[in-house]
């Protein structure tokens, strides 16, 4: 066993006016238009946002059409920016696009894997989908929290959330949609006890004073219905805009590029990362669908009591269908040997792309909503990785 520690971890997220969250709500917003009548898209868009401006670029192979332009506005237009007195404005921005299809030398791979090409370890049809791209990809899950992600992390995105809600509700009327949150956590025994410090960056209208009306709205309407009681430290420190204002936000004040946010997007920092965003990305790209799959895989685990926390890795070469590796961690906390959790995920687990496409149903118009907010503890049907459906089964193999 590991030895526990006491230690501070800190996570943050963005509210979905961030300009890299816009950027990646873009991009998706392309893939998920796309892939509602062509679910075999071939599909890796990637948007920049700077003052008055949207660049969509990418490659797209598929046989329907989509207004980029109208996507882009109404996108836009959902997240908040619907004022030129922001910053930003749907209905004034200009929108450049450039846009080819996929190399015809990554599709062959991806169409025909090199186990069929070769007749070397083929198995069935799945087979026949080699991976979109060489890479590692990791998942993690662990008992922090009833939805099996760390604490830091999940408050963060609850915390950013609520922003965009009391902006939305007018509880709050004088914010504005770019915002950033950031909660540090106190471990003892390498559990969480006790909320830190929390900061907000919260974009409002001019003229706003930070202490005498934002930060008690902040600390009344954001954090107090958040944080959980138990977890409020007596000697909490609330920093609320720090630097004195944050009047000008949103792509004025910073420019946006999908895929700047990939640790907002995972799990705060805990887990590593193989580096490779997710948004604009079709589900045969696996950067995207093998770390949805990672973390089907590692949820389950934790979930079946075999590990109090885990993190997998799993890689690909392109054009190939079965992965090269796949390594479990348990640091320490697993309950059974490793070598037997690892065993175990081979049997229940189909991790070539064609099957985690398959069982993971990702050929949907689903992913503009996993673009803000985090892709991971998140309740919601669509996101199938999220299903504790193998518990029983790995109960079973393990003897749990």
């Amino acid at each position: 066993m590991s030895e526990k520690r006491n230690y501070l971890f800190t996570s943050e997220s963005v509210t979905e006016g961030h300009p890299d969250k816009m950027a990646d709500q873009i991009s998706d917003a392309v893939l998920d238009a796309i892939i509602v009548n062509d679910p075999d898209c071939r599909v890796a868009v990637e948007t920049l946002l700077k003052t008055g401006v949207v660049i969509v670029a990418g490659e797209v192979t598929t046989n329907t059409y989509v207004n980029i332009q109208k996507i882009v506005r109404n996108t836009v237009k959902d997240i908040g920016y619907t004022n030129a007195e922001y910053g930003f404005d749907y209905k004034t921005c200009g929108i450049l696009t450039s846009i080819g299809s996929q190399s015809p030398d990554i599709a062959q791979g991806v169409k025909k894997s090199i186990e069929v090409r070769s007749g070397n370890n083929y198995e069935d049809e799945i087979d026949n989908q080699g991976a979109g791209d060489q890479g590692m990809m990791f998942g993690y899950a662990c008992g922090e929290t009833q939805e099996f992600m760390p604490l830091p992390i999940q408050l963060a995105h609850k915390l950013a959330r609520r922003l965009a809600e009391v902006r939305r509700s007018g509880t709050i009327p004088y914010l504005r949609p770019d915002g950033k949150s950031q909660v540090t956590v106190r471990y003892e025994d390498d559990k969480p006890v006790a909320v830190e410090t929390i900061v907000i960056a919260t974009q409002h209208a001019l003229g706003i004073d930070i202490e005498t009306q934002i930060e008690p709205d902040v600390r009344e309407f954001v954090v107090k219905p958040i944080i959980p009681e138990e977890y409020l430290s007596k000697d909490l420190k609330l920093y609320v805009n720090p630097t004195g204002a944050f009047v000008v936000g949103g792509p004025m004040g910073d420019s946006g590029v999908t895929g700047r946010k990939i640790i907002v997007d995972t799990y705060g920092g805990v887990a590593r990362h193989g580096g490779g965003c997710f948004s604009g990305k079709d589900p045969s790209k696996v950067d995207r669908s093998a770390s949805y799959a990672a973390r089907y895989v590692a949820k389950n685990i934790v979930a079946s009591g075999a590990a109090d926390r885990l993190e997998i890795q799993i890689a690909y070469a392109i054009g190939v269908s079965h992965p090269v590796s796949v390594m479990i961690d348990a640091f320490g906390t697993e309950k059974v040997d490793i070598a037997k959790i690892e065993k175990a995920v081979v049997e229940i687990f189909d991790l070539r792309p064609g099957a985690i496409i398959r069982d993971l149903d990702l050929k949907r118009p689903i992913y503009k909503k996993t673009a803000a907010y985090g892709h991971f503890g998140r309740p919601d049907r669509d996101f199938t990785w999220e299903r504790l459906d193998k518990v029983e089964a790995i109960k079973d193999i393990l003897d749990l």
